[in-house]
């Protein structure tokens, strides 16, 4: 009778050291807490624009890492010094990495960097550097070259319209790149630029656009947030490109094109750097080649075959690193040449650029 005894003790004996067992891997294998990336929105993501293509550049971040990364958003954040309470209480809740999406919060970000060393702060489009600090953006003066082209081969009046948002030099250098590539097909080309000085403000925009298009623009761009530029060229019958995002729908039969930023590509890159260790500060600016933006959703109804042709030998040259816009010679408005054959403006000569080139008609406000 005591062999049944026996084998139920073994038994037991069995089950509480595979139990212990089990018990000691599950310590020394801890779950891995996910990494916490926040993002801070100058506006909301809405369905257009820049906020909106930052917006799918995350969500392509969290399908990508799934339950490695724990995202925050924070939008409709002014730029101004409440954004700094904005960024500190990310900083205090612990997320390892947190990106200020918009120019203005450059110098409320930095300040809370300084405080939270353990962090990456990432800003878009600024200029400055910490240690723990960095900028990046993409280069859309190359999409904006791309568009220029196309709107050379479109217009009809030879006017182009360009409603600028805030003079700095971002927005310079799409000004510039759109005027030249328009001119390098039609050197009759001029562009007609009309400030609004805010980022968003769609009552403005729509009325940049109707005055523009009253000054005989037929093919409009713009380096603003809403689509309101894209719906008036559709209500007054001209033409236009998406700027950020495609804006197809707000314009359907306007729309030449898109320039779209892709800022997942980034925004992966990013988080895999920060996961493994290998971040640095050192500032990031990609282009068509990294595939962080392009002149997409053309419409082949209203470019023409011989615009659709020189725009695929243009982008590729400008990915295989034989054309740059900013090479020479290039004159500004005035008929100086700022820059000689044979020569091209330096990153950081782009980064500072307050000029307007020849064809340009406007002004940039010191």
């Amino acid at each position: 009778m005591k062999a049944p005894k026996t084998r139920v003790r073994r038994a037991c004996a069995t089950v509480l050291t595979a139990l212990f067992a089990a018990l000691a891997s599950g310590i020394g294998h801890a779950a891995t807490p996910p990494v916490g990336v926040a993002f801070v929105y100058l506006g909301n993501p809405g369905d257009a624009g820049w906020t909106y293509a930052h917006e799918q550049g995350v969500k392509a971040v969290e399908t990508q890492y799934g339950d490695k990364i724990k995202v925050t958003r924070v939008e409709n954040v002014p730029e101004s010094a409440d954004s700094e309470r904005v960024f500190r209480d990310l900083a205090a809740k612990g997320n390892k990495i947190i990106v200020g999406s918009s120019f203005g919060f450059q110098d409320f970000e930095l300040k809370v960097a300084k405080d939270y060393p353990d962090a990456v702060f990432m800003h878009a489009t600024g200029y400055k550097k910490a240690p723990n600090f960095a900028t990046y953006d993409v280069r859309t003066y190359q999409s904006a070259y791309l568009a220029g082209l196309v709107a050379g081969y479109t217009t009809k009046t030879n006017t182009l319209g360009f409603v600028g948002s805030v003079p700095v030099p971002e927005v310079v250098r799409n000004i510039d790149a759109f005027t030249m590539g328009a001119r390098s097909v039609n050197p009759n080309a001029k562009v007609k630029v009309l400030w609004i000085n805010s980022w968003y403000d769609p009552g403005l925009e729509k009325q940049a656009a109707e005055t523009l298009i009253g000054q005989g623009a037929d093919v409009l761009i713009q380096n603003t947030d809403s689509t309101a530029t894209m719906q008036t060229a559709e209500q007054k019958k001209v033409h236009a490109f998406g700027w950020d995002s495609d804006m197809k729908k707000f314009g359907p039969n306007a729309q030449l094109g898109a320039c779209v930023s892709n800022w997942g590509v980034y925004y992966s890159h990013l988080v895999q750097q920060v996961m493994a260790g290998t971040w640095t500060n050192a500032p990031v600016w990609w282009g068509l080649k990294e595939k962080a933006i392009d002149l997409a959703d053309i419409n082949t109804n209203a470019v023409s075959p011989a615009a659709q042709k020189a725009l695929a030998a243009k982008r590729d040259a400008i990915v295989a690193g034989k054309f740059d816009p900013f090479a020479g010679p290039i004159k500004d408005q005035g008929g100086t040449v700022r820059v000689a054959a044979g020569k091209s403006l330096a990153d950081a000569d782009l980064l500072r650029l307050n000029w307007f080139v020849e064809g340009v008609d406007g002004t940039v406000p010191k």
